[in-house]
């Protein structure tokens, strides 16, 4: 996914977990901002998306990655949704 790709691409926007304490914005310019609880921002940096696979590297150096399935994001042991 590219960065003129990713205003359009489907899985841009907010995902969270089902109890909110998780927030997780894909962004249309390639980054992503997460927040837990009270904590905004308390991860940030870039994703790639490859069909239904997505890959994270944090702003300190971290990796890890995910697949959206059926309309949901299954992240490092978590499970987000779609905000609506």
């Amino acid at each position: 996914m590219n960065t003129q790709n990713a205003k359009k691409h489907p899985y841009v926007g907010m995902w969270i977990t089902k109890d909110g304490y998780i927030r997780h914005e894909l962004l249309p310019n390639g980054r992503y901002d997460e927040a837990r609880g009270n904590r905004k921002s308390a991860y940030q940096g870039q994703y790639t998306i490859v069909g239904d696979h997505i890959e994270y590297v944090d702003d300190t150096g971290f990796t890890a990655d995910g697949d959206f399935r059926d309309s949901v994001l299954y992240h490092a042991g978590m499970v987000l949704y779609r905000e609506k």
